[in-house]
């Protein structure tokens, strides 16, 4: 029986903002993300990442280096009693870089292939579930396929909330602060719409 989910931004969101992670050392938690992610664990709810990776593409590091990076992510968030469901990245960019890295992909954010491959392997009812980003693609991806998208003010959100909003093209179901604020609110919205 397919199930709603939370898909999550991983740099901004979760994590701070740093530009490109090129070191497992150099990642760090957001206050209250640990937190946030054992919520959803404690209510059912699966908390997936879906995260553009495109260093790889530009050459700043090898893809061995994102699987490092989220070996650090789980380590952290399990000191703080969370686990994720799922982890899903996009290494490619459509511009630059060489292949196979170069690419036209289907899985580079706003473009649903991450959450389409998550939905099938997890089992996961796109229509009843939710993403969660510091960027307006984030929420375009969310209204591509059928889910709540959530706004928050980390990361680049408060830049680009307070300047950009006119151009955003779609606005988003709510903006909170942060990931905790958006992880109370749909777990609300879930109780509400049983």
């Amino acid at each position: 029986m397919t199930k709603p989910a939370v898909f999550i931004d991983r740099d901004g969101t979760l994590s701070e903002e740093i530009g490109y992670v090129n070191h497992a050392d150099r990642f760090k938690l957001l206050p209250a993300s640990g937190k946030a992610i054992r919520k959803l664990n404690e209510a059912g709810v699966p908390a997936v990442i879906v995260t553009n990776q495109a260093g790889v593409a530009r050459g700043y590091f090898p893809e061995e280096r994102i699987r490092q990076v989220h070996e650090r992510m789980a380590a952290l968030l399990a000191e703080e009693g969370a686990i994720l469901d799922g982890i899903y990245y996009c290494p490619h960019h459509a511009d630059v870089g060489e292949p196979p890295y170069r690419k036209d992909c289907n899985c580079r954010k706003p473009r649903t292939g991450m959450i389409e491959q998550a939905a099938r392997e997890l089992d996961l009812d796109m229509s009843a579930s939710y993403v969660v980003g510091d960027k307006f693609s984030d929420i375009e991806l969310a209204r591509r396929v059928g889910c709540k998208g959530i706004f928050v003010l980390t990361g680049y959100g408060l830049g680009l909330w307070e300047y950009d909003r006119d151009k955003a093209g779609t606005e988003p179901d709510l903006v909170t602060h942060d990931l905790l604020e958006a992880v109370e609110w749909i777990l609300e919205d879930l109780k509400n719409s049983k």
